[in-house]
């Protein structure tokens, strides 16, 4: 039996007075995932292990059943992986972020979802400025970048910018939390401040101002961490003997490659609503006719999520649906091999809150060998009764892979 994992990051949330008390998920029209919940079975997924933060990098690899207390270094080795920088030993690797401060507030952590053309010419301009044998600076996607110090203490506390938006970020700067540590937050502080006069009159932004748009005026490290020591997924299932991870987020991308999977870029694809659902459906159905195992990753309900619109997250959960979800089930269901289909999120991120929570999230899994429960339809709610009940740690994953 081949696998496919549809993955609607952030696409659970909070109940909504304005909706009569129902999340987005329920509100939305999603007639696939609720046939799907139907004809197979339902259940949460404790996907933000006790002790960590409900990070996207986080709970993807909870999905996938990593032993987050031994394999975990944070989001910067998974991004330098997904771009192709090789960390060497003692090499710090830090997400990046390029951000908006306006009157000394974080106003978004996306610098306005800014191009990754725009971005790379601003990467550029801070490694040439700022960048030396022990600094480099490494261009992602859109405002999703890398910095590397080698020689750097991961010791230290960082907030993640869109865990803060409209708050001071003077406040929210790196922090040590052992004396060791102090020299490599004073380092990245450091750079956080000169970064900001390096790109406050760069054309790019200038440009942008003129546009209306957000300058991209700042850039914020958080994540860091050191090269991982994951297991390929295949020394764990031996039956997953090729697989591929469909991403536009880099981070995603960085556990795919560290599971020993593929990771093709896909023409089109964004992170954000109008990415090209169509043509990730397309590179996700030709990997899945060849391989074992795919991870279909859909970032866009996260971003509407943390810009706290709702009509946009209910927009993109219905685009999932009927653009992601349906074309990939009418495709498989009558395969001559089965395919085994599971649909979740991997953490809500409520519209109040504009951020990500470590609530269980619902998940479904379908195969034309499954045996039905009683759940009919597919939301935060109705998983509170699916026979699967409430997973942990490797449980998902152990009862996906069973059949």
């Amino acid at each position: 039996m081949k696998h496919i994992i549809i993955l609607g990051d952030g696409m659970a949330g909070w109940p909504i007075k304005a909706l009569n008390g129902q999340t987005l998920l329920q509100a939305a029209y999603t007639p696939f995932m609720n046939e799907l919940a139907r004809k197979g079975r339902t259940g949460r997924l404790m996907t933000v292990a006790p002790g960590f933060h409900p990070g996207s990098e986080v709970a993807n690899m909870s999905v996938l059943g990593y032993d987050l207390d031994k394999v975990y270094e944070g989001r910067g080795p998974l991004e330098a992986a997904s771009i192709g920088v090789e960390l060497q030993p003692g090499e710090l690797a830090l997400r990046c972020n390029i951000i908006c401060i306006a009157e000394e507030c974080i106003k978004n952590h996306s610098a306005g979802h800014i191009s990754t053309e725009e971005a790379d010419e601003l990467i550029q301009a801070l490694q040439a400025t700022l960048g030396n044998d022990r600094v480099r600076f490494h261009t992602g996607i859109q405002y999703r970048h890398l910095l590397v110090i080698k020689g750097g203490d991961k010791r230290i506390s960082c907030t993640p910018p869109h865990d803060v938006p409209g708050q001071p970020f003077r406040p929210r700067m790196v922090r040590a939390n052992v004396p060791e540590a102090q020299e490599t937050a004073d380092l990245i502080n450091d750079l956080i401040l000169r970064s900001q006069e390096v790109l406050k009159n760069h054309p790019v932004n200038l440009r942008r101002m003129e546009q209306g748009k957000d300058p991209a005026n700042s850039i914020w490290p958080w994540g860091g961490g050191f090269r991982p020591q994951m297991e390929l997924l295949s020394e764990k299932f031996p039956e997953v003997k090729s697989g591929t991870v469909i991403s536009a987020v880099d981070l995603i991308r960085g556990i795919g490659h560290y599971a020993g999977f593929e990771t093709p870029e896909v023409e089109g694809a964004t992170g954000l609503y109008d990415t090209n659902y169509e043509n990730k459906v397309s590179v996700a159905l030709d990997a899945l006719r060849k391989q074992d195992f795919v991870y279909l990753h859909i970032e866009a309900s996260d971003e509407a999520g943390h810009e706290g619109n709702m009509d946009l997250k209910k927009r993109t959960i219905e685009d999932l649906d009927n653009r992601v979800v349906r074309p990939i089930y009418e495709a498989v269901k009558d395969w001559d091999e089965p395919v085994s289909i599971a649909i979740l999120p991997d953490h809500p991120t409520p519209c109040s809150l504009r951020t990500h929570t470590s609530e269980p999230v619902p998940f479904l899994i379908w195969n034309p060998e499954i045996q039905p429960d009683n759940v009919e339809t597919f939301d935060e709610v109705s998983a509170l009764h699916g026979s699967y009940g409430l997973l942990q740690k490797d449980e998902f994953i152990q009862a996906f892979m069973s059949k």
